[in-house]
């Protein structure tokens, strides 16, 4: 498994980790009234299984998933109600690693927040849901340490293992737009400012 290494590291071709980048934004503030408007909930996959992962969204779109299949919506299902506002400090600090990261002019319209417990885990998969490619994905990381794992375009091949930790952002657009890549399940610990859980915002212009 890589290590912490340089501030920003290479993880392929298109593919970059920007240790601590986030540090210097205040992240967390704006997270409890998102959640207090739009819940966080186990979705249930097209085949039926229950994300181990809970998850809900902010921007003009929102990743969504039940047993008709993924898809972006303007609306929370919960709710009815559109999902709440990005925070502009938020796009921000996308926008920023976006650039950091080689990608200039990323303009994302959907955030989703994805919390993980000790345990949870997602499995590798390729972020396809999307109207084109040709932006990149951003992933924060905030909480307690992970396991990312990072692969190819081809599910086959064997992801390489990095150690996440509060504040790391990674950026793939590019060649390694369609990586494959997940969680493996969350070690138990305790966080000082999230206590026992992690919470990850993942950037995408979906629209």
């Amino acid at each position: 498994m890589q290590a912490p290494g340089p501030a920003q590291q290479a993880l392929a071709p298109g593919a970059v980790l920007l240790r601590g980048f986030a540090r210097k934004t205040d992240v967390l503030t704006a997270l409890a009234p998102l959640l207090a408007a739009a819940p966080l909930r186990h979705l249930v996959t097209p085949g039926g299984h229950t994300m181990s992962v809970a998850m809900s969204n902010c921007g003009a779109l929102g990743w969504v998933s039940d047993r008709r299949g993924y898809r972006y919506s303007k609306d929370d299902p919960l709710s009815g109600r559109p999902w709440p506002a990005m925070p502009a400090g938020w796009r921000d600090l996308a926008a920023s690693a976006a650039a950091e990261a080689g990608f200039d002019g990323f303009r994302p319209d959907a955030c989703l927040i994805n919390q993980y417990l000790p345990g949870s885990k997602l499995s590798l998969h390729q972020d396809r849901d999307e109207s084109d490619f040709s932006a990149p994905i951003v992933s924060v990381s905030l909480g307690l340490p992970a396991v990312f794992l990072f692969g190819t375009t081809q599910r086959a091949d064997r992801p390489q293992r990095y150690r996440l930790l509060h504040g790391d952002v990674v950026v793939w657009g590019g060649p390694a737009r369609l990586a494959y890549h997940g969680v493996a399940p969350l070690a138990d610990g305790e966080h000082p400012l999230l206590g026992r859980r992690r919470i990850n915002l993942t950037f995408r212009q979906a629209g």
